[in-house]
């Protein structure tokens, strides 16, 4: 995908439009993947057109809390977000990192898979989360050694933005400058307007590869009017959003307050169970496990996510580093909004809030943050 500015002028499809552009990206080799709805949630998975996608339904999120409710209209994408990120598909869960198989020789012989990448195509991509794909960029492609799969799967993901219409409970992108709305990173974006008898999706075009799709969708150019109610949508989610997060300052806060009563007060409630680190966006670390099977001729690496909550992830010769609840949401949240910086010039936070809805005891980061900077504790020993 080529990072092009979008165009601002903007054009207009209908529903129809956006069907027809859902199977034009199929009919050229996609992998169509966008939200649908699954037990009880939004999610991300494959859909085959408009009728996949979870017409008239919207989510409300909370600490702790996720609930689907029907709308007062039939918006394709009258959510927050889904309950997990494109994550899933760019950094899969589980992957085979090489095979070894033994020859009648007694030759050992390794090979990695020989499979072509999915050609995805990501239908209602939000701003926070092109943001996050930006963030795991740097870590999978910008150091000193690149994760070729990764590479291979986002160079040719086709990213098709939607502007969010709906803040959750718990987002903060604005505090994050994530969004609500996108303004690269794309390949088409739109903005849905679903007001009574009236549907439709302005779209701006930020890509060449995103303009030659379009061209193939029917489409009529943007009245003044249209373009204005698109941003008025926009402007109108900022406004809207469920929390906010000071982030002035925000690497030294965390760094210089390592002992902070707060971390106590977290640990009391953390269960350790990881669902933060599973639903964040840009969230990396994985382990690695070798498998043979029973005769002893065959083996296998395999890559699986992994969380800095588990007590087996920071284990040394001797025990775990981080034995404690308090040890390791210090370091997680340390981490994603300070150290990270040091790491990649750039927060690990982009203001979803998956972490908050989807913690079973509803921490909020956002108000850890805000209890740390009320009555910072630098000079506190334990």
């Amino acid at each position: 995908m080529q990072a092009l500015k979008a165009d601002n002028s903007g054009f207009v499809i209908g529903p129809d439009g956006l069907q027809r552009l859902l199977e034009v990206l199929a009919g050229e080799g996609y992998r169509v993947v966008g939200p649908a709805l699954r037990d009880d949630a939004i999610v991300y998975d494959d859909i085959d057109g408009v009728a996949s996608l979870p017409v008239g339904w919207t989510d409300r999120q909370e600490p702790g809390r996720y609930a689907l409710e029907r709308r007062e209209d039939n918006a394709c994408f009258g959510y927050a977000v889904g309950l997990h990120s494109w994550k899933k598909f760019l950094f899969p869960p589980a992957e085979t990192l090489w095979t070894a198989q033994r020859g009648s020789d007694g030759a050992i012989a390794v090979s990695t898979p020989e499979r072509a990448p999915d050609k995805f195509a990501f239908i209602g991509v939000r701003s926070c989360e092109i943001h996050a794909m930006a963030v795991q960029g740097r870590v999978f492609e910008e150091g000193p050694y690149t994760d070729t799969a990764y590479a291979a799967r986002r160079a040719g993901a086709f990213i098709v933005a939607v502007n969010c219409a709906e803040a959750g409970g718990t987002c903060f992108c604005v505090s994050m400058e994530t969004g609500p709305r996108a303004e690269q990173g794309f390949d088409l974006a739109l903005t849905e307007l679903a007001d009574g008898a009236e549907h439709w999706f302005l779209v701006e075009v930020g890509s060449e590869a995103g303009r030659a799709v379009l061209e193939q969708v029917p489409h009529v150019p943007a009245t003044a009017e249209q373009a204005e109610a698109a941003r008025a949508v926009s402007e109108r989610t900022a406004s809207g959003m469920g929390r906010g997060l000071d982030t002035q300052g925000i690497k030294d806060l965390l760094q210089d307050n390592p002992e902070h009563s707060r971390w106590d007060d977290v640990a009391e409630r953390c269960l350790s169970c990881a669902n933060c680190t599973m639903v964040c966006p840009t969230c990396f670390c994985s382990t690695v496990e070798e498998h043979s099977d029973l005769t002893g001729e065959n083996a296998q690496r395999v890559r699986k996510w992994d969380s800095c909550f588990t007590m087996d992830y920071s284990y040394i010769h001797g025990g775990s580093v981080r034995s404690s609840a308090r040890s390791r949401y210090r370091q997680w949240m340390t981490h994603k909004l300070a150290n990270w910086i040091d790491q990649f010039g750039t927060s690990g936070c982009v203001g979803c809030g998956r972490c908050i809805t989807w913690c079973p005891v509803g921490i909020d980061l956002t108000e850890e943050v805000a209890a740390i900077r009320a009555a910072p504790e630098e000079g506190r020993s334990r």
